[in-house]
């Protein structure tokens, strides 16, 4: 019971005490439901252990936290409540009984490496249901207007997985990355769907007087770039047009137009290369600073650039917008050590920005977010520059590996600092731990593709792209399954030896040289790294 305030009436006090007690009984049960919502999966669960490629390196240390990274992200697998399109599901480890779009996408980027334990495909379902279907479920998206990301993650997960069933449903029979596309180019800024999020649409698409779209203007919250500092010197975030919705719209059509090539559609593959095609020649025109060499968000009041650098500019890289010359000078801002460069690479904002926070980063005004650094990566290997890919990519992992060992609790953080060996902050406390998450794509994606250079595992060409390097001892990976073939690949410093064990044959290219892989054991000889 509460104690009343003193001067009421005994009739007013019994009124105040019932109403206080009805609030906390709704409290309660608000609590116990969303609790409810998203349940972990059975903790004796085992196949996570049994599914997951072994690392294989000499530094034991890194070796753990690769093998905790999936532990910890075995706890973010749930059990949704009923009527929840695909349960069990990835949760990204913020609010239990909401969803986010590109939370849910980059989560599909690890969770490839073990399907069966880790669904990032079916959790992509409980975000194309309500959006697209307008069908109401249990978990509520947070912003329906989140990046659009969809193609780009399934069409990696195909070339991956050649999960062919998968594809036929989203790109043939629903349709949904089609579809999502055109949602993103029309959805009514401000639109509610309270069944479907808590949020209102802050989207917006800008239009010329004949109707053509120029951009969009959106939030910092929807960008999922939460406190960024961009649109600050155009006079806010509705006065600018973002590069970086535009140029994921130009990667969507890209992948769907690939997506559908794979498949076989090549109707389909020829329209979204178009659309392609026309949005590449837009940003081109409208976002490029040929004075800076940079690609910028624009003001819509002037068409100038505004001129605030974030790993935000480099989806255009990922989405093959720049020449190589464009490309080189987009670079320079991740080879300096005063912009996004330096021994903690890729903060969310560049060095020389004057809200640039050094000590922690401040969420996203510096602070180190491996979805960023992760894209960062995939789009400099897209013009050639794997070397400094693979560098930037490895300081970013030791960072995530020195905070592990250094703060307690020791886990995989939301952020990072851009300046220590620690995680960021969000308004001055401590980003989130144990954030399996989209950061687990560190200690897992970029540890197999950049530091032990598996740069493309291709389930529908059966071939292994190998950049070998010059690492002492064994290393490798055991138990890799990529579509049917499930193989070990161990390189044997002391003999210059790669032994390989398969199930099936493919094709295993190591540092440019063919080799033909049969089933069973297959010992390579005078193999040179890099």
């Amino acid at each position: 019971d509460v104690a009343p305030s003193r001067g009421l009436g005994d009739v007013y006090k019994r009124q105040v005490i019932i109403l206080m007690k009805k609030v906390l009984i709704c409290l309660l049960a608000l609590a116990s439901a969303s609790y409810a919502t998203a349940q972990p999966k059975d903790a004796a669960h085992p196949d996570w252990e049994k599914e997951i490629p072994r690392v294989i390196h000499p530094d034991e240390a890194l070796v753990d936290l690769y093998e905790k990274t999936w532990a910890i992200a075995a706890d973010r697998v749930r059990i949704g409540p009923p009527g929840l399109p695909a349960s069990p599901y990835l949760d990204e480890n913020c609010y239990d009984s909401q969803i986010w779009i590109w939370d849910a996408c980059f989560m599909v980027l690890f969770s490839k490496y073990a399907p069966e334990a880790y669904p990032g495909k079916q959790t992509l379902n409980n975000l194309y249901v309500p959006i697209l279907e307008n069908q109401a479920t249990p978990l509520r998206i947070h912003l329906r207007d989140n990046p659009p990301l969809f193609a780009w993650a399934e069409y990696g997960n195909y070339e991956f997985t050649g999960d062919r069933e998968h594809v036929t449903e989203i790109l043939k029979n629903k349709r949904y990355l089609q579809r999502h596309f055109d949602y993103f180019n029309t959805v009514k800024h401000g639109n509610r769907n309270e069944a479907v999020s808590p949020n209102p649409i802050f989207l917006n698409q800008i239009r010329d007087e004949k109707g053509k779209l120029l951009g969009f203007t959106w939030t910092g919250g929807a960008s999922g770039m939460d406190n960024t500092p961009r649109g600050r010197d155009a006079g806010g975030y509705d006065k600018i047009m973002w590069i970086d919705a535009i140029a994921q719209q130009a990667l969507s059509a890209l992948c769907i137009s690939r997506l559908a090539e794979a498949y076989g559609d090549r109707k389909e593959a020829r329209s979204w290369k178009k659309r392609y095609k026309e949005l590449k020649e837009h940003i081109n025109r409208t976002y490029w600073d040929e004075q800076d060499g940079f690609y910028y968000d624009v003001a819509i009041a002037t068409g100038q650039p505004c001129r605030i650098k974030t790993p935000a500019s480099f989806w255009t890289l990922l989405a093959e917008i720049p020449s190589k010359e464009q490309a080189a000078r987009m670079v320079r801002s991740v080879r300096d050590e005063n912009m996004m460069g330096g021994t903690y690479p890729w903060p969310s904002l560049s060095r020389d920005d004057k809200d640039y926070h050094h000590a922690t980063g401040d969420y996203w005004k510096g602070g180190v977010w491996l979805p960023m650094v992760y894209m960062g990566t995939k789009a400099l290997e897209k013009y050639g520059y794997y070397e400094l890919a693979d560098s930037l990519a490895e300081k970013v992992v030791r960072q995530q590996l020195r905070t592990y060992q250094k703060i307690t609790p020791h886990t995989i953080w939301e952020c990072y600092s851009p300046s220590a060996d620690a995680p960021s902050t969000e308004y001055g406390r401590r980003a989130r731990p144990d954030f399996c998450g989209w950061s687990t794509l560190g200690p897992i994606s970029l540890f197999i593709e950049n530091m032990l250079g598996f740069r493309e595992i291709n389930a529908l060409e059966k071939c292994i792209r190998w950049s070998l390097k010059s690492e002492n001892g064994t290393h490798g990976l055991r138990n890799l399954k990529f579509g049917p073939i499930r193989t070990d690949i161990l390189y044997q410093a002391s003999s210059k030896q790669v032994e390989v064990e398969s199930n099936q044959p493919y094709t295993l290219i190591i540092n440019g040289k063919k080799y033909r892989i049969k089933a069973g054991k297959n010992t390579l000889h005078a193999i040179q790294p890099e």
